[in-house]
């Protein structure tokens, strides 16, 4: 795969000067035209040992305003970030809205240099291949531009190079053992990276392999890459921003359809991955909201539930699982409440709970998941969260915050996400606390007359429940389309404040059972 991929940089400059300066002024100008359109850019360089991966990075930034950049040199992942799903430590280093982020070495490490070092079992590289194409495309369906490069040389003149290092103090320690060793194993790094390139070749994030013998001119051939591909991302954008449909801000409910049944209107085009296909869940109306419980068997059962969850939390840290529990639900539904008995026998080392409140200006600036990969819990560890990625299907979705192409690609990309942590290793479970109309409003009602619970009731609350039959029909099509086998949704009937809990604290003990099972 690598041969037949092989550029030739010739071929690339088109005859044009080997080292030319323009070139890279102009490049500097291009960047600058994508940091006003606020286009972020992804450079990635792998390829062999002295292949001249720092030489081209070097080259490439070297009239960019270094305000606009950042490099990064990827190492093996240090234990605290083996802790977390393997992609996470690179969510973090993404570039904000007209930025852009290098990578020496990326998140391809783990399926070249690392598996062939650490003997990463079959099943493990398939998985981490699917997530970095799921990974890739999420960026750039957010606008991200994704250049990849690799530097091929032959196993000559590798051994020719790191000789050269070695002649001078000045020089030699750049080559190491490893260096070495993995120069002896030269086939068998090449094979890794062969099915590297080839299962990870897409339309949105191609590879660009270039023949790294003459470095001076690879150089120059990287930065008329660079320069055309985010030229060509720029006049992208321009029609874009030009294109009505393209930035049209509709939350797809026919509210001429909506009836007082609430029933689901069809959604626009929604994508669609096959291979996940959600379970059947009840509509909203078909709930029982009259279910309750005596406050003698609730003071019991909490008692005996709560000791139960302590004694799996013991096991969860231990066998180093991570638990991820999502609360959404009508407002003063009691999310609060039930977080709270929730908690109150855990060990508060061992979880944190996760408020979710609209993104900040910092947060806007990047894919919308990102804030929530930066706050999963690392294994052993419970993350709870009081709201969540799902706000994009409902509130920037009603709201007009996201856009149709955005909150339609959602559902895809959150079923995803929640794959990938469950293939990490991660239990996740999700709850809708359902209450009607008329229990919210006495609810907002006894906040309203109580000094004490005054704080917990807002306009955007009161604005909220003039929508309640649009976000009615959003979180049906919701749980229709991301309740999945390994992530489920819980429907908790929670006119009754103790049944709710009770029937909380029952679901979450038997998703631990089940999955530590």
């Amino acid at each position: 795969m690598i041969e037949s991929k092989l550029l030739s940089p010739e071929i690339v400059m088109e005859n044009e000067l080997l080292d030319k300066k323009e070139l890279r002024e102009d490049l500097a100008k291009t960047f600058r035209i994508a940091k006003e359109l606020k286009i972020p850019t992804v450079i990635l360089f792998e390829g062999w040992g002295a292949s001249g991966k720092g030489y081209m990075i070097n080259k490439l930034i070297s009239e960019l305003d270094p305000r606009g950049f950042k490099v990064f040199s990827i190492k093996d992942a240090t234990e605290e970030e083996r802790r977390y799903p393997m992609l996470r430590r690179f969510w973090e280093k993404l570039p904000s809205n007209g930025k852009v982020s290098i990578f020496d070495r990326s998140w391809y490490r783990e399926v070249s240099i690392s598996r062939v070092e650490e003997e990463i079992p079959k099943k493990t590289i398939d998985l981490y291949f699917n997530d970095i194409l799921e990974f890739e495309r999420q960026l750039s369906d957010d606008g991200c531009v994704i250049i990849k490069f690799f530097l091929q040389i032959s196993k000559k003149e590798q051994g020719a190079r790191f000789e050269k290092l070695e002649e001078t103090d000045a020089t030699s320690w750049r080559v190491t053992k490893d260096d070495h060793r993995r120069h002896k194993m030269y086939k068998e790094y090449y094979k890794a990276f062969s099915e590297m390139i080839e299962r990870t070749d897409s339309d949105f994030a191609p590879w660009r392999v270039l023949d790294a013998s003459d470095m001076k001119l690879t150089a120059s051939a990287v930065c008329k890459i660079v320069n055309d591909v985010v030229k060509a991302a720029i006049e992208q954008r321009k029609a874009q921003n030009d294109d009505a449909e393209w930035n049209k801000k509709d939350d797809g409910i026919d509210y001429a359809l909506a009836s007082d049944t609430h029933q689901c209107p069809i959604l626009p085009s929604v994508r669609r991955d096959a291979a996940i296909e959600p379970v059947k869940i009840k509509k909203l109306d078909e709930y029982d909201l009259t279910l309750d419980v005596g406050e003698d068997e609730y003071k019991t059962r909490l008692k005996q539930l709560q000791n139960e969850l302590f004694e799996l939390h013991n096991k969860l840290y231990s066998k180093k699982v991570p638990l991820v529990i999502v609360f959404e639900g009508w407002d003063a539904a009691g999310k609060g409440g039930a977080i709270k008995r929730l908690t109150s026998g855990l060990d508060p080392r061992g979880y944190e709970v996760v408020p979710v409140s609209a993104p900040t200006p910092t947060e806007l600036s990047y894919q919308y998941l990102r804030r929530f990969w930066m706050t999963l819990p690392k294994t052993g560890h419970i993350g709870i969260y009081d709201r969540s990625w799902y706000g994009r299907v409902m509130v920037e979705r009603l709201e007009g915050f996201a856009k149709q192409r955005e909150w339609t690609r959602a559902y895809d990309e959150m079923n995803k996400f929640e794959r990938t942590l469950v293939r990490s290793g991660a239990i996740v479970v999700k709850f809708w606390l359902h209450i009607d109309d008329d229990e919210q409003l006495r609810r907002f009602t006894e906040r309203m007359n109580d000094p004490d619970k005054q704080w917990k009731i807002t306009d955007e609350d009161w604005r909220n429940r003039d929508k309640n039959l649009a976000y009615h029909i959003a979180v049906d099509q919701m749980l229709e389309l991301t309740n999945t086998e390994y992530a489920p949704w819980y429907v908790i009937e929670a006119n009754s404040k103790k049944y709710a809990r009770l029937a909380v604290l029952s679901a979450v003990i038997k998703e631990i059972k089940s999955r530590m099972d």
